[in-house]
């Protein structure tokens, strides 16, 4: 990690416990889209139109313009961030869907079990190891689905495609040399015109709801903000605060959500209570495990300085 200036590591720790609240009451936002009459297909379609002058703005602004048009002269890192656009718009619309039609706790389980199955996704297909503490998590998420599959009558659907896409994300986006926003603006400008085709089509089967009245309106064009505000204070904050930090952080959206599901009067039943105590103590090994590679690095990096110090 790079030296940081005085008071930068309290600011990026602000940044990052903004990204995730930011990313745990978004859920309300959707719904109130939803409210107007919007379907999960045209908010989708929206927000990564809307999305395309946010991310702008926040690429100007980093200076990364030039980056932007490096990218686009790579055929290889396009067609990989062609296959990020699709697996975060897979992502994206289950997430909305889920959430207009009043299944949080879905989407919640989604979260939590999305760190583990990075952690299941970095050993297959990156090598990275496993120890002990990893598998016993990523034991005790599986059992907890299977529960959750009791509670529901069938699997999880919702909630896998979001760990699943979310993870295949992140796998996708290892391979590709570019910046948060800069990834963010070209995956947007890829999903763009089929999304400004899909609206325009909407408008003229007078099924579209852009011009329906204005509270519409500006919900629709906030969708854009609201998706690129948070994407940006995470990638300022994971750069300057540890990983482990980062790590304890993201259990908070799903928490928020999960607190709005029961809130809105979402189903609690004794079967997915068991499928969340499971969910959450697989959680728990995992920051354990977290912070025990955290302490381990920085002793090893503790006892390098002393000894070059001698």
């Amino acid at each position: 990690m790079r030296s940081s200036a005085p008071g930068e590591p309290r600011l990026a720790l602000t940044a990052g416990i903004a990204c995730y609240l930011i990313w745990g009451f978004v859920p309300l936002a959707f719904q109130a889209i939803g409210r107007h009459g919007v379907g999960p297909w045209e908010i989708l379609a929206q927000r990564i139109v809307w999305s395309v002058p946010a991310a702008a703005v926040f690429v100007l602004v980093a200076g990364q313009a030039r980056q932007v048009a490096g990218v686009l002269r790579q055929p290889r890192v396009l067609a990989w961030l062609g296959l990020s656009s699709v697996l975060i718009a897979i992502n994206w619309v289950v997430f909305i869907g889920a959430v207009t039609s009043g299944r949080l706790l879905e989407t919640s389980l989604g979260y939590y079990i999305n760190p583990l199955v990075n952690m299941a996704a970095g050993a297959l297909i990156f090598r990275e190891r496993i120890d002990r503490i990893g598998f016993v998590a990523i034991g005790l998420a599986l059992v907890g689905v299977v529960f959750q599959a009791v509670a529901l009558g069938h699997l999880p659907w919702v909630s896998l495609i979001l760990a699943f896409s979310f993870a295949g994300y992140g796998v996708v986006r290892k391979q590709v040399a570019a910046d948060a926003q800069t990834g963010l603006l070209v995956e947007c400008l890829v999903l763009g015109l089929p999304s400004l085709a899909f609206i325009g089509w909407l408008q003229m089967q007078g099924q579209g709801h852009f011009t329906q009245d204005l509270p519409t309106a500006l919900w629709l064009i906030a969708s854009g903000p609201i998706t690129a505000v948070p994407l940006v204070l995470f990638s300022w904050a994971a750069r300057r605060i540890p990983l482990s930090a980062m790590g304890f952080l993201q259990f908070l959206a799903p928490t928020i959500s999960f607190v709005i599901g029961l809130t809105q009067g979402e189903a609690f039943t004794p079967a997915r209570a068991i499928s969340f105590a499971f969910i959450w103590c697989g959680a728990a090994v995992f920051l354990y495990g977290a912070w025990r590679r955290s302490r381990s690095v920085m002793r090893a990096t503790r006892d390098t300085a002393e000894a070059a110090a001698e």
